[in-house]
């Protein structure tokens, strides 16, 4: 019983990590579906899709008796590479057992996929505590604190694309330049992962209310509830209740925003009169964040005192480790970026020092890159990664899909999941975790 199955070919060298050797490739056939559920658990299990296969074997080969019966309707062709005899073998069973290849190769891949469940995702002890700031506006903080919390809540059981490379940024200057990277190693390459799936919220600290609008949300009225009447001492009901989910389908009940108010124009002047001012902003958050694997603060384009109660927020506390929660630095590959950029980091260890606190710097994030634009583009971008410490930890294009995804009112991962945009997003928020 061959089912359409045939030997493609014996190919010399063609080993898989977990075994030496030549393997054959055979063609098969699986339905979609569990075809699919292999290839999202092996990119879980950071296994190969042939490694399963050849496990899944074994183990079907080993059972006493013949498993349950797998639904295998509109299973089309599927191939693979298996250990030299392996395929004889098994076909050898399947016929013992009277079992065709096509439903004999399910039931293997299900056995296989029932005995390695997915990983659960990974939870922090803390809530991770993300700032993203600097003192000069425009250079998109909101897009990126949007972008990296949907990147960070998209569902885990699902495939994405993601730039998988830690020298991108050296690759675009190399582009720019008209160099060619290694051809055996391609520093822009992009693979599909699953998603993080990790719980978040998305605050909106900023009194112009960018990341409230751009998410299709309204702002809270001046003479309702807020952030800034909680942080002041003056709420008028539960935070909870202000907070309001995101949708998509890829994000499921992980993704909410806690939106922001015009009222957040007189904060400074509110905490003026407040206790222990810098604490404001963590004592309003802490009745929700047992909710929340991360809580991602869009900081004001300011160095006032609503910067102070996002920084302190943003520290290292006792028995976290470093990285975990910290400073996201949002810059453009321009000038005025790096004037700013020295304010924010002087105020930032200003505080440190002065209130005995670790601020962990989570990188720097070059926002709308374009090398189109030249000398001033590319010396500015080059600049950037040669601080070192924080290190750049994202590059993302100035191209159309994000400000699209403004226009509509949209989370940009849900508009265009698969744009450049999107891709470096996942690979921002995998950096950084």
């Amino acid at each position: 019983m061959l089912d359409s199955i045939t030997f493609v070919s014996k190919v010399s060298g063609m080993a898989s990590p977990a075994s030496a050797g030549d393997r054959e490739k055979v063609v098969s056939k699986l339905p979609g579906w569990l075809r699919q559920d292999l290839k999202v658990r092996a990119a879980q299990l950071g296994t190969e899709i042939q490694t399963a296969v050849t496990q899944g074997i074994t183990y079907w080969c080993d059972l006493a008796s013949t498993p349950p019966t797998v639904d295998t309707s509109g299973a089309d062709s599927f191939s693979t590479w298996l250990p030299p005899g392996q395929w004889e073998t098994f076909k050898d069973s399947a016929s013992d057992r009277k079992v065709s290849i096509t439903q004999a190769l399910a039931q293997a891949v299900q056995l296989w996929l029932q005995k390695h469940p997915a990983p659960t995702v990974q939870r922090p002890e803390i809530p991770r505590r993300i700032i993203t700031c600097n003192q000069k506006g425009g250079v998109g903080k909101t897009a990126v604190a949007a972008g990296t919390g949907e990147a960070m809540a998209e569902d885990a059981n699902t495939l994405y694309p993601v730039r998988i490379s830690k020298h991108f940024a050296a690759a675009l200057l190399k582009d720019s330049e008209g160099e060619s990277g290694d051809s055996g190693s391609d520093p822009r390459a992009i693979e599909d992962r699953p998603g993080l799936g990790l719980s978040v919220l998305l605050v909106d600290f900023d009194p112009q209310c960018h990341l409230t609008q751009q998410l299709g949300h309204t702002p809270l009225p001046m003479d309702g509830d807020s952030l800034t009447k909680h942080m002041a001492g003056e709420p008028a009901g539960k935070l909870r209740d202000l907070i309001v989910p995101i949708e998509g389908d890829q994000f499921g009940d992980r993704l909410h925003l806690l939106p922001s108010c015009n009222d957040a124009f007189l904060l400074d002047v509110k905490l003026a009169g407040v206790r222990a001012r810098e604490a404001a902003l963590e004592r309003a958050l802490a009745p929700i964040e047992a909710d929340f694997d991360v809580i991602i603060v869009d900081c004001p384009p300011s160095l006032g005192l609503s910067m102070d109660a996002a920084v302190y927020y943003g520290r290292r506390r006792d028995n976290e480790p470093p990285g975990s929660s910290g400073a996201l630095v949002v810059v453009q590959a321009e000038d005025s970026s790096a004037d700013a950029y020295t304010l924010l980091t002087t105020q930032i260890e200003d505080l440190g020092t002065d209130l005995s606190l670790h601020i962990d710097y989570l990188g720097i994030v070059v926002n709308h890159y374009d090398a189109r634009r030249g000398y001033i583009a590319t010396s500015s971008l080059e600049a950037w990664m040669d601080i070192r410490d924080p290190r750049v930890v994202g590059v993302i294009g100035d191209l159309k899909e994000q400000k699209e995804a403004v226009r509509v009112k949209r989370p940009l991962l849900a508009y265009s999941p698969k744009c450049d945009q999107a891709v470096g997003m996942r690979a921002l928020a995998r950096e950084i975790s």
